[in-house]
Parts: structure tokens; sequence; C-alpha cells
């Protein structure tokens, strides 16, 4: 296989690691494995190797070439990581090293040296439009599961904002508060929204996280489409990571993409949604696919400010230092036992803060951080802003 799935630029950002190792400790993984070879730096060194012994005649008479059990084990450790972005949160050089992962990843598929673990995300989304290999046609099930329940489901012909609920919200029973509790606000405010129940399908994202980029564009092209078919001007996102595909993998235009905790911060602002106080004391957790990698850090503070009663203290590590919760890059799919080690550091360093609950803005972070919780029998709970907000919301003034 040729080097022709890394740009330029990243075939010059690999001579340019000095292997300060500062990647290795700060990386989730190393430090819940301990294991330096699953590193970004030692990661560095195997893909100049793989990407060098295709490097021509000098390569073939030298004999450099990657051994098939080598390259095996190399795409094993390639594909411990979360992704997560705190490597290169603190590269010295400022190496896109995400980007570089994403594409190392890909390398390794087209290479036929991948864990073929991924051959499930690749069969389910083919098959069914989800990662979960859920019937598609019951995406927006969840809306039978809400309180009041109205009769059209959220189910728009028109609609000004669509909500794009995400692939983890829509099935798993963990995760299905959060759009119960987005979907509740928005209707008790009278805000025109329509879910697009089985035209949404998968973002995308699980699939460049497994190296499969090759098959995005067709799920690209039909969410663009479903959601314009709806008039909307605005599409809201509750999943961090289905948030980041759409700013830098689907055209705009005149669509405007929007996070949930700066949807319910505009919210707030304009004193459309009535507060009642609560008495708590909470920390906020940054998701890393909204944290480090869309920089948006005040919009869910602020937000938590504006509940009357709510006390936030700050994590040791925040914002673009925050700890991964172990929950992102397909881990968990690969090793249950190193994604289940990540979460554990998490909540001990959510515990030390003394906080009564811990408020995210991912539903895979509250997926992650939840099972970890409930199975240790640890006295924390977890939420998504909104469910915070949802909790605060007076009905009476709505």
């Amino acid at each position: 296989m040729a080097n022709k799935d890394y740009t330029i630029r990243q075939l010059l950002e690999m001579e340019a690691c000095t292997n300060c190792r500062i990647c290795a400790d700060v990386c989730p993984a190393v430090t819940a494995a301990g294991e330096g070879k699953i590193s970004a730096v030692n990661r560095m060194k195997g893909i100049k190797e793989i990407v060098k012994s295709r490097g021509g005649l000098l390569s073939k008479l030298l004999g450099r070439k990657v051994s098939p059990e080598a390259m095996a084990q190399f795409s094993r450790d390639t594909f411990r990581c979360t992704l997560c972005g705190n490597c290169q949160e603190v590269c010295p050089v400022g190496i896109q090293l995400k980007d570089l992962w994403l594409s190392l990843r890909q390398d390794l598929v087209h290479s036929d040296a991948y864990p073929k673990e991924i051959n499930m995300i690749r069969d389910n989304l083919a098959a069914s439009h989800n990662v979960f290999a859920e019937d598609n046609d019951e995406r927006a099930d969840w809306v039978e599961d809400m309180s009041e329940p109205p009769d059209h489901g959220f189910l728009k012909e028109k609609a000004e904002v669509v909500y794009f609920t995400g692939c983890v919200a829509a099935y798993f029973p963990l995760a299905q508060k959060i759009p119960m509790a987005l979907a509740d606000i928005m209707a008790s405010t009278d805000v025109d929204f329509t879910l697009m129940g089985e035209e949404e399908w998968c973002c995308g994202f699980p699939l460049l996280g497994a190296g499969l980029k090759d098959l995005f564009h067709t799920f690209r092209d039909h969410n663009l489409a479903a959601v314009r078919a709806k008039g909307a001007r605005e599409v809201v996102f509750a999943c961090p990571s289905c948030y980041q595909m759409w700013r830098e993998h689907y055209p705009q235009g005149d669509l405007k993409f929007t996070h949930a905790s700066q949807f319910l911060l505009r919210m707030l602002r304009r004193g459309d949604i009535p507060m009642k106080p609560l008495d708590m004391t909470v920390t906020y957790h940054d998701p890393c696919d909204l944290g480090r990698a869309a920089r948006v850090f005040d919009e869910p503070r602020e937000a938590i400010g504006l509940i009357p009663g709510v006390r936030l203290v700050e994590l040791p590590r925040n914002r673009e230092n925050c700890l991964c919760c172990g929950g992102g890059g397909n881990l968990e799919m690969l090793s249950k036992e190193l994604s289940a080690d990540i979460a554990r550091l998490k909540i001990e360093e959510i515990l030390s803060t003394g906080a009564q609950a811990v408020v995210t803005a991912c539903q895979q972070c509250v997926r992650t951080m939840t099972t970890h919780v409930r199975r240790n029998k640890v006295a924390l709970e977890v939420l998504d802003l909104t469910q915070l907000i949802q909790r605060a919301l007076d009905k009476e003034e709505a």
C-alpha cells in the first residue's frame, strides 16, 4: 500500500516530531494501562517506519519491510486510543496529531492490517445506518417514554430547528434521558423544532474513527438533504462528536450548526427558560470533542452559572487539559477494560472535588461515567447539562 492516506503536511509533520514524550505524560490510555507502547510518541515511531518501508528502491534493497506480525501488533496498539486530542494539545511542535491518527487508521484499513472488530462498524452502518445495528425506524422511539409525549412525536414536515439526536442517545437507555430533557425544554419554551426520525443517519464519526472515511460521503449527503428538506435554518446537537463532524466535514451553506450548550445558553440569556433554584454543588467535565476539538469551554459553564443555587467547582484538570472519560475513539469496542480503567481515573478525580454531581455536555461521557458509577456503587450523580437545566425548569412559569 502506498502512502496516499497522508497529506504532504502530515508526511512533513512526522519528521518534525522531537521525541520529547510530553504527549505520553498526558495520555489517559498510557496512564490507565501503564503501557508506553500505546503512547503517541511510540505510535509516531511506528508510523514513520511503515511510511519509510514503502519508500522506493533503497528500502527494497535494504529489506526495510514491516512484518505482518509487527503490523498486526502496531495496529492493535494504535486503536487503543480514545482520540481525545490531549497529545495534540501539548505538542510543542504543533503537530496536528488527531488528524494524523485518523489518517493512520485509514492506512491500516487500506493495508488490511486493522482489528477485525472494525468490520462490525462497517457492516452495521451499511445495513442499518446506525452503529448498533438497531432498526433505524426506531430512532425517535425514545419520545414515547417521555412523561407527556406529543401526538406528532416531534416529527414535523417543516421546522426552523432540527434536533440531530445521534446514535448513542437514540438507542442507549442510559443516554436517552438527554434527548428527552432537551426536547422537553424546547417544547416547554415553544421552540419550533423537529426530529428527523428514520431519516437521521449516523453522522459518520464512527467511520472516521474506524479508518473507514471512504464510506462517509454517503452519510453526509443523505443527512444534509434530509435537514434541508425540513426547511430548517439551524441544526442542534447534544452530541459533541456529531457537532464536530458537521462543523468540520459537512458544507454549512446557509445552515447554522449549534451545540445544545450554546443553544440553551442563548435561551437562558434571553430569559426564555424560567428557572427555579437548585441547591447543588457540581463540577463540570469538558467533553473532548466539545472542549479541545471545538473550543467550547465557556458556554456550558456560563449556563450552569445562570441556574439559581447551583455552585460550580472546577476539576483539577479542566478545559483544554481535561482528562478523557474513556468513551471515545471506538475504544470500548476494542478494549472494554482499558476504557473502564480510564473512566475509573476520571471518577476518582471528580470525587476529589467534593461535588455532589458531575455535569457534562456529551451523551457518551454520561454513558461511560454512569456505567462506572453504577457498577462500583459510587455516590455520585452524573448529569448532562440538558438534564440539569430541565431539573431547574419552572414549568409553571413557562
